[in-house]
């Protein structure tokens, strides 16, 4: 089964929430869907060297009534995969009872009911205080286990990195059998970076980057996908826009069901997880995009698509404000992104916000900077002083730089550095 801890709603916190009870349709593909989601939150796919076992406890997917559908998502023990199902309109016998957010519990006596779940066989899920599967072999309920904290840092950096992506390919199922099952091996360690290109009606793996493709390093990461390529209707690759100074990208990949969608994201590299990549300390930084996202949490109502014109027309801003407001959201794990729709979502995670800061050491030291005096701006030049050494921050037409070894390695490819973050902050302070 899965079972639930209270949640979030749009009334606020309850401890006794009732989303959905109901049959969902498609039972067998839907069950397989659900053990591929819970398999990623169970799964190491990269090993740090010099880890000779990875410990792998139970993970809380999370789910997100939005009222007509219902949306599970997890993250791998590495946090470098995100998995997420869309259960549509079509696939629940009735509306949910109610919206909102809670953690769930994927266990052993719930994968086992579900990997029983065959042909025409019912499967009914009620999503309350206890999220119970029932099949015909009974009903199971189980306790939910702690929701873990990188878990918030790797659902802030996913939204942000697939609100960026286009798509780049669609190829029909059987295309999409072909390309998975020819997936090459893993083997749990940094690998070569590799992108997926489209090559007429048919996609292929190249070591070369490419701007029509999507970053894929570590392929084996899609391999969640295989269990469902028997009821696939396509696939479809999403990918940032090309940039040639980076040597590998994130990518999403959606694979169209009935009535269903289960997504894949994928960090740059096998061997980095979502939660350490820094993209969204531009927008935890922005005092006003933080003061604006507190107004808009309010018109909020665990909508499927969140509509950015009606937003602003409510809360009487720009709408440029509202989209840097969501996301800031989007870095407290409260809005996600969906790529089919093309638009961010909302869900509320089970972490307090004052945590949210701590979780992110650069920003910390940047304030500890701007507080201590250590930056100096002079027009388009600024100076920051850290552990005795003077760094230079210039800025330029493609984007401001650093002279720090931290800059020199990542770029601006991991998010910003400490001091360009101090020096963005002494700028706004100045203003």
């Amino acid at each position: 089964m899965l079972a639930t801890s209270g949640g979030s709603t749009p009334r606020g916190r309850s401890e006794h929430p009732v989303f959905f009870d109901g049959f969902l349709g498609h039972s067998e593909q839907t069950a397989a869907a659900l053990l591929s989601v819970a398999k990623v939150a169970r799964t190491r796919f990269y090993t740090p060297p010099g880890m000779l076992a990875a410990i792998l406890r139970a993970a809380d997917p999370v789910v997100t009534s939005n009222g007509d559908r219902l949306r599970f998502e997890s993250f791998s023990a590495c946090c470098g995969v995100y998995a997420r199902l869309d259960v549509l309109p079509g696939a629940l016998d009735g509306p949910a009872l109610d919206t909102g957010t809670t953690n769930v519990d994927f266990n052993p006596p719930m994968r086992a009911a579900l990997a029983r779940v065959g042909g025409i066989d019912p499967l009914h899920l009620a999503v309350g205080e206890d999220v119970v599967v029932t099949t015909l072999d009974g009903s199971v309920t189980e306790k939910k286990v702690s929701l873990p904290e990188r878990w918030l840092k790797g659902f802030a950096e996913v939204q942000l990195a697939a609100s960026r992506m286009r798509p780049v390919a669609e190829v029909s199922a059987a295309e999409a059998r072909r390309f998975v099952r020819a997936l090459p091996p893993g083997t749990g360690s940094r690998t070569r970076p590799m992108w997926a290109v489209p090559t007429g009606r048919a996609l292929r793996l190249t070591t070369r980057p490419s701007a029509d493709g999507a970053g894929v390093s570590g392929p084996e990461r899609l391999r969640p996908l295989e269990p469902l390529l028997r009821f696939a209707r396509s696939l479809r690759a999403y990918a940032p826009p090309y940039d040639p100074s980076a040597p590998a990208a994130a990518s999403l990949w959606e694979l169209v069901l009935d009535d269903a969608r289960l997504v894949l994201a994928l960090s740059p590299d096998a061997s980095r997880g979502f939660s350490g990549e820094g993209g969204v300390l531009w927008d935890l930084s922005d005092e006003q995009a933080a003061l604006d996202a507190e107004l808009l949490s309010v018109l909020l109502a665990f909508e499927p698509r969140i509509d950015i014109s009606r937003l602003a027309a409510g809360a009487d801003i720009a709408e440029q404000r509202v989209s840097s407001a969501l996301g800031h959201l989007g870095a407290a794990g409260r809005v996600g992104y969906d790529t089919a729709e093309q638009a961010f979502f909302h869900r509320e995670l089970p972490f307090d916000a004052a945590r949210l800061e701590a979780m992110h050491p650069r920003l910390r030291a940047a304030r500890a900077l701007v507080d201590a005096g250590a930056v100096r701006v002079a027009g388009d030049t600024a100076y920051v002083t850290s552990a005795d050494t003077e760094h230079v921050v210039g800025r330029h037409p493609e984007g401001s730089r650093c002279s720090c070894p931290w800059y020199g390695k990542h770029k601006t490819g991991r998010g910003p550095c400490k001091h360009l973050l101090a020096v963005e902050l002494a700028r706004r302070a100045a203003e």
